[in-house]
């Protein structure tokens, strides 16, 4: 092929032939196909570069930020603002004034809870009536003040002491029976073993760190033997989770997500790549299923082929979902969250249409804020949907064909894919319009998931692959606790001594939920709670 200056020479001193021409065109055509290359290279890498500069300096948050009208303004002053609380304000002759606060010394202690809370009372005499008789002065009343303490260590020794008598008629020698545990041999409490779960999986306290507050507080005890009471524990409760995992995939409709999670070692330093597949019940439920990969087959391992009548599998794009759908006959709805995402990511690319576009998608989800601030289920639900949404709906989906067909974006532009993972599931995104028992999107589901991203910041891996399925069944009961508004202390404390002792039959009663109704009023308690009076104070 001749070079450019070739081709120019010939240009200015021959007449050109036919043979020049093809070549000059060829050349044209292939320079023209090296710019777009560069071009979308470059429009890729400046995508790249201002998403790292995001992750360095900016909010990950996709919050929209609308800017101003003012052709100058303050720093920050197009982000959104903290609300923040007005002071309580009282009339007066000529204004408002605000109403002043009463002093620390003096608060009425109702920031804790006293029916749970250990208090310790300390008088303070007024230093005035020292030296003075009991007839000199009189008592008129009490002012009360309250201060959150900490002692380095909360931890309690349970000493029992069973006192051995010799019955003089017979000469036998009698005792109390030592107390049982719920792990037989241990010598962890029941709330010890609860705690430590609750530190561990709710407030992402490795056990590491657990070992070294207990030496810390003067106990002796080996890291090891946290691990052993945690999944003696985890294997105590398997039936539970059991039964609370059937409960949950008895759900008609039913939100499903995964999130990676290493667990497994493969190498010495190296661990497996595994994932969590949640799913969310529409009674306020989730289970946890672990799986040591991402294959679509984890799906029909996790909600089996025979689906409940009628039922609604609402997921993001993920084409695993969509598979199981067509092998179960299932109807399959998709999250406007996720799709919503992907306009997002394109506003750098075409910051106009990537603003209409998420306008568009911000009234879909005022309207389902209203029907939340209404209080609308059922038909009024739906009908508010079909009269408000589905027009809106049908509008922007003209738009988004519009823009996908008659406009000459490349196909590595991000606002094209963000309309063609739109288009291509146009349908799965209009299945909430049509059953007012479906989400708009998942973000239940992926509130409940933040425990296993927290978590995967904290104690970061589990060591084997028995351990990240005990985490799966702990996370599914504690995390439920939390959606059903239950203590997940006193859950354990509870299950875990009632568990022995309950027909294998009606296992699904420990189930959060279930025990929510039926055992929650009156939960057992350990000794440890006990009233102050009934111990006595070791020297």
């Amino acid at each position: 092929m001749p070079s450019i200056s070739e081709l120019r020479a010939t240009f200015e001193h021959d007449t050109l032939s036919r043979d020049s021409v093809e070549a000059l065109l060829e050349t044209a055509d292939s320079l023209q196909q090296n710019n777009d290359a560069l071009r979308s290279e470059l429009a890729q890498m400046k995508r790249r570069l201002e998403w790292f500069e995001r992750q360095i300096f900016g909010s990950k948050s996709e919050r929209r930020v609308v800017a101003t009208d003012a052709l100058q303004g303050t720093l920050g002053e197009a982000f959104d603002q903290l609300p923040t609380k007005e002071p309580a304000k009282k009339d007066v002759a000529a204004h408002k004034r605000a109403v002043a606060r009463k002093p620390a010394a003096e608060d009425d202690g109702q920031f804790f809870d006293e029916r749970r809370v250990p208090v310790e009372v300390i008088e303070l005499p007024a230093p005035e009536i020292a030296g003075l008789t009991q007839d000199q002065y009189e008592q008129v009343s009490d002012k009360v003040s309250h201060r959150l303490a900490q002692r380095p260590g909360a931890f309690v020794v349970l000493k029992y002491v069973r006192k051995v008598y010799k019955l003089r008629q017979t000469g036998n020698l009698v005792c109390a029976p030592a107390p049982v545990g719920v792990i037989e041999g241990s010598r962890a409490d029941v709330s010890f073993i609860a705690a430590m779960m609750v530190d561990k999986l709710t407030w992402h306290l490795p056990l590491h760190r657990q070992h070294q507050r207990l030496q810390q507080a003067g106990f002796k005890v080996s890291r090891p033997w946290l691990t052993q009471l945690l999944q003696a524990a985890a294997e105590l409760l398997r039936p539970v989770y059991e039964a609370h995992a059937r409960a949950v995939l008895s759900s008609r409709v039913r939100a499903m997500d995964e999130t990676p999670i290493k667990a497994g070692v493969v190498a010495p330093g190296k661990m497996r790549q595994a994932y969590f597949w949640p799913v969310y019940g529409d009674q306020d439920e989730i289970a946890f299923f672990y799986y040591p990969d991402r294959e679509h087959k984890n799906v029909i391992k996790a909600l089996g082929l025979s689906p409940p009548d009628g039922a609604v599998l609402l997921t993001d794009g993920y084409q695993a979902y969509n598979a199981y759908a067509q092998a179960t006959g299932l109807t399959h709805a998709n999250c406007w969250a996720h799709a919503r995402r992907e306009v997002f990511e394109a506003r750098d690319v075409e910051p106009q249409d990537a603003d209409f576009a998420l306008e568009r998608i911000a009234e879909f989800y005022a309207i389902e804020e209203k029907i939340r601030q209404d209080n609308l289920t059922g038909n009024a639900k739906l009908r508010t949907r079909i009269q408000r949404t589905k027009p809106l709906m049908d509008r922007f989906m003209d738009w988004v064909d519009d823009k996908f067909s008659n406009h000459g974006f490349l196909p590595s532009n991000p606002f094209l894919k963000a309309m063609g993972y739109i288009r291509e599931r146009r349908d799965e995104l209009r299945v909430f319009l049509g059953d007012a028992d479906v989400p708009i999107d998942t973000n239940h589901l992926e509130r409940s998931l933040r425990t296993i991203a927290v978590g995967r910041k904290n104690w970061m891996f589990c060591w084997t692959e028995l351990g990240a399925e005990h985490i799966a069944q702990l996370q599914s009961l504690l995390v439920t606790c939390r959606l059903q508004g239950v203590d997940g202390y006193d859950y354990l404390v509870d299950v875990l001594q009632r568990i022995g002792q309950h027909p294998a039959s009606r296992v699904h009663e420990l189930t959060p939920r279930e025990w929510k109704m039926r055992f929650s009023s009156n939960p057992l308690r350990s000794p440890v709670h006990q009233p102050a009076t009934q111990f006595k104070h070791a020297a």
